[in-house]
Order: C-alpha cells, then sequence, then structure tokens
C-alpha cells in the first residue's frame, strides 16, 4: 500500500440531456443516469446505485485483504447491500445501510473465526467509516463441500 493520504480523480461530464458520463484515468468510462425514483430510466448506474455497490465492493475487498493476513480459507462470498434513501433532518438521505453476506469456506474452517473476520471487514470498510448512515451487517458463514 502506498503512503497516505491518497487521492482519487473522477470527472463527469453531461450534456442538458442524457447520460452522465464517469471517468478516471486508465478506467473505462462509466455512463449514468438518475435512478427510476428520480425519474430516470432506471437502466444505468446511478449515484445511489454507486454508493451502495461502493459499500458492497469495500466489504468484499476489505474481507479479501484481512482474510489473507489472517490464513484464512474460503471459496466465495456475495455480499448484497440495501441502501435506505429517505427525509431525515430536512435533507434527503442515506439513513441506514443493511448488508447480508455469505461466506462459503471448506468444511474444516473454523465458522466463529471466520465470523470474527467478517465483523472486523465491517468494521475496517473504509467507505461505510466514511459515511454518516448506520451500517449493519447479517454475515452467515457456510461450510461447503469440496467434493
Amino acid at each position: 500500500m502506498q503512503n497516505l493520504p491518497h487521492h482519487y480523480r473522477v470527472a463527469a461530464n453531461a450534456a442538458p440531456e442524457g447520460d452522465v458520463s464517469l471517468s478516471s484515468e486508465k478506467l473505462e468510462t462509466l455512463p449514468s443516469a438518475p435512478p427510476q425514483e428520480f425519474g430516470g430510466p432506471g437502466d444505468r448506474w446511478s449515484p445511489e446505485t454507486l454508493l451502495v455497490a461502493a459499500i458492497a465492493d469495500c466489504f468484499v475487498l476489505t474481507f479479501r485483504a484481512i482474510a489473507k493476513v489472517s490464513r484464512l480459507s474460503w471459496l466465495s462470498l456475495r455480499c448484497d447491500v440495501e441502501g435506505t434513501l429517505e427525509r431525515s433532518e430536512g435533507k434527503t438521505k442515506f439513513t441506514q445501510f443493511k448488508a447480508n453476506a455469505t461466506l462459503d469456506v471448506p468444511p474444516d474452517t473454523n465458522e466463529q473465526r471466520a465470523q470474527r473476520i467478517l465483523g472486523k471487514a465491517e468494521t475496517s470498510c473504509l467507505i461505510t467509516n466514511s459515511l454518516s448512515a448506520t451500517t449493519h451487517l447479517n454475515a452467515v458463514v457456510v461450510a461447503k463441500s469440496l467434493a
């Protein structure tokens, strides 16, 4: 890892109508539009879905890093996140995020240890640590046969 601080730059370009074009150096351009709830087409990434995706992605990447350092053997991890957007304190904002994670592990895995590492990933995620909304993780560890 590089020394902190890190800086991330993204540009958003748009005309009066149509998609917003999101770009960052060395990355593919990503079209964005308002979600259906705000009168958009509902078939593009929106700021709302990108924020919720950032939480799911950060959780998985954080877990991966902690599991590697902890030498935890695992098979797959799925994290589904739901963000609740509502009116609070006179502002429209996300008030909570609910994450449901399912971790598949080999049958000889200490499931309590896997749960602890999932919890550590939740508390270490830099995206959720940067937000004011509450986050709740419901994590399940499933021992899978390797056959």
